[in-house]
């Protein structure tokens, strides 16, 4: 008989809790739904704008980029032709043309950035007013129910009409107390997933404003060229002849070519002469050109990324990185403490940061592909610091960004200059990943460029038998 009213006592106690539930409900239902309804409507409108406005933007851009495309098809028939003083003036001016444009794009994507960051702020203000609601509901259930355990067991059968109302409000309260636990669970989710969308939208405004000063800087060096070369016009009075002596004059020799120093992307620098060596090592093993794996590998191609100096403690990914990082050190005998451990830094808005060596590889990725430069190198295990090791890695790397179908499906939109599509793609996920085609200009392009005056240097050299 005791155990009867125990069980008898606890369910009532749960039937008070869904009946202050209920009512609850009740009271506030009507006040909530003409608000919420109102809000709906605002945030419907609100989006609709917001979507509206990307998609202008998203116009101009693809504008621009047409812009940018034909810009660059001028320069290169402008680089076919011979050497001229009028030619190379039309060249500079084609460039600086070219890069008004992209400044123009890049002011557009950082407004189209702040824009998206703004909205995602506001996503996630959203999602933790309604976590914090959420939360609020259920412990106000749980006191109820709590205080229902303290009424005495006439007070709760009285406030039932009949048994079925009494099982019934019973169901409620389980379903209410499940519903909450979900519901709450799927809004942490989702604030996780924003938070997530937010640090990718600042990583991206990151760079993109390195893009910008990079190219501000490129205006400004290109603008002094051509004022240089219209006072060269100007003093050889228009002739042709004049301005070839003079360009023979400044042209490199093959020795100046051997001795300039090639900076890496992680620091550290060599003389050209070694870069390309290490270069055609690994051309040999992969078929990517030496010519454009210096370009990747030179500093000049940073373009913003933090490759300064950081423990692994405070810069890299915990998960991902730290333990593949840790058995990396330990089976080059290298303590984890000391400089020769150091990484790259995290950028301001917290991205880690983790890249190891003059090739700049996280360790997740290094490990993918320790075997196959163990196997071109014979160093094993294989050593990020190492500057064979590291040009070996790149080129495998960038083998197979050449080889993606991505890549080749943007070779081919330009049958003509597939090679330089091919390679552009591949610097821009070397450096972007997935996010690529953003940064198919803004870092895809020059990289090509450098390539190119790489590849110049590198005829010369073969053309006497360096």
């Amino acid at each position: 008989m005791k155990d009867i009213k125990i069980h008898v006592f606890v369910l009532t106690s749960f039937l008070a809790g869904a009946l202050f539930l209920n009512a609850s409900a009740q009271t506030s239902g009507s006040t909530t739904s003409t608000s919420s309804r109102q809000a709906s409507s605002t945030q419907a409108a609100t989006t609709t704008d917001t979507q509206a406005e990307r998609a202008a933007l998203e116009a101009q851009l693809s504008d621009l980029e047409n812009q940018i495309e034909q810009q660059q098809s001028q320069i290169d028939q402008y680089q076919k032709q011979g050497k001229t003083l009028s030619g190379e003036i039309k060249l500079l001016n084609t460039k600086i043309s070219q890069i008004n444009t992209q400044i123009k794009a890049v002011n557009l994507k950082l407004t189209q950035l702040n824009s998206d960051i703004q909205d995602t702020q506001t996503q996630i203000g959203q999602t933790e007013d309604q976590i914090n609601v959420n939360k609020d509901a259920l412990s106000t259930a749980i006191r109820t129910i709590y205080e229902s355990d303290n009424k005495n067991l006439l007070t709760i059968l009285l406030a039932n009409n009949s048994l079925s109302d009494f099982f019934t409000n019973i169901d409620n309260v389980v379903l209410v107390q499940s519903s909450m636990r979900d519901e709450l669970d799927q809004i942490q989710k989702l604030r996780d997933q924003l938070v997530a969308q937010q640090q990718t939208l600042n990583s991206e405004l990151t760079d993109t404003q390195n893009f910008k000063d990079i190219q501000t800087t490129q205006k400004a060096g290109l603008q002094q060229t051509q004022t240089q070369k219209s006072t060269l016009l100007q003093q050889t009075k228009g002739q042709e002849a004049a301005y070839q002596k003079l360009l023979t004059k400044t042209q490199e020799t093959a020795a100046q070519i051997r001795s300039r120093i090639f900076q890496l992307l992680g620091g550290g620098q060599l003389t050209f002469a070694q870069a390309y060596q290490y270069a055609k090592v690994a051309e040999g093993a992969t078929g990517v050109r030496a010519a454009f794996l210096l370009a990747i590998l030179d500093r000049e191609s940073a373009l913003g990324q933090n490759v300064g100096k950081c423990s692994y403690t405070t810069a890299m990914n915990p998960t991902r990185d730290v333990p593949i990082f840790l058995q990396l050190l330990k089976s080059l005998n290298i303590d984890p403490a000391s400089q020769a451990a150091y990484v790259s830094c995290p950028n301001q808005h917290g991205t880690y940061g983790g890249a190891m060596g003059p090739a700049q590889f996280i360790p997740s990725t290094w490990n993918l592909y320790a075997a196959e430069i163990s196997q071109v190198t014979g160093d094993k295990p294989a050593n990020p610091w190492n500057n064979s090791d590291a040009f070996v890695a790149t080129g495998l790397y960038i083998k197979d960004m050449e080889t993606s179908q991505s890549c080749a499906s943007y070779s081919q939109q330009i049958p003509s200059q597939s090679q330089d599509l091919l390679e552009r793609c591949a610097a821009a996920k070397y450096y972007a990943g997935n996010n690529w085609y953003t940064y198919r200009f803004w870092y895809g392009q020059p990289v090509v460029n450098r390539a190119n005056q790489f590849q110049q240097d590198i005829n010369l050299l073969n053309s006497q038998g360096n």
